[in-house]
């Protein structure tokens, strides 16, 4: 499932989601998928699961949406996003960069996603309109401007 398609799990609270900032050549890794019945563009990018920490949940997601593997290095930004439909869940995302390896194509993509897609930055604000959410482009200027937090901020006190 993806980000902004799951109902609340519980009214009223944010839902806690994971994306990955991956550029390679001044190009940035993108998904084009299928969101309340219209194609847009995001980052790997979904849901932190009951049980999973914060880090694996972006290598998972990551791997779901693109078949590939990411190497998580920093955080970028905590970004809290309210969507102006005034009954709309909010979304607090945690985005990390990090590299890539290990590409699978014949791993078979979540449910939605269209295709992965390799864009620069002016290509995603010619975009602006078909980003998921103002998220996306946030997270990645900050990338580029040099938002990197320790890994070592997050902790995980799983059983």
């Amino acid at each position: 499932m993806h980000e902004l398609d799951k109902q609340p799990l519980t009214a009223g609270r944010p839902h806690i989601t994971v994306a990955a900032v991956i550029e390679d050549n001044s190009r940035f890794l993108m998904v084009e998928e299928i969101s309340c019945g219209h194609l847009v563009l995001n980052q790997p990018a979904g849901h932190l699961e009951n049980g999973e920490s914060i880090v694996d949940a972006v290598i998972r997601e990551t791997f779901e949406e693109t078949a590939w593997s990411f190497i998580p290095e920093s955080l970028v930004g905590i970004y809290l996003w309210h969507p102006p439909k005034p009954s709309a869940s909010s979304f607090l995302r945690i985005s990390f960069c990090g590299r890539i390896r290990d590409h699978d194509p014949f791993s078979a993509l979540d449910e939605g996603i269209q295709r992965t897609l390799w864009l620069t930055q002016e290509e995603l604000i010619e975009e602006k309109t078909r980003l998921r959410s103002p998220m996306v482009l946030e997270s990645i200027q900050d990338y580029l401007a040099g938002a990197r937090y320790s890994l070592n901020l997050l902790k995980s006190l799983l059983k």
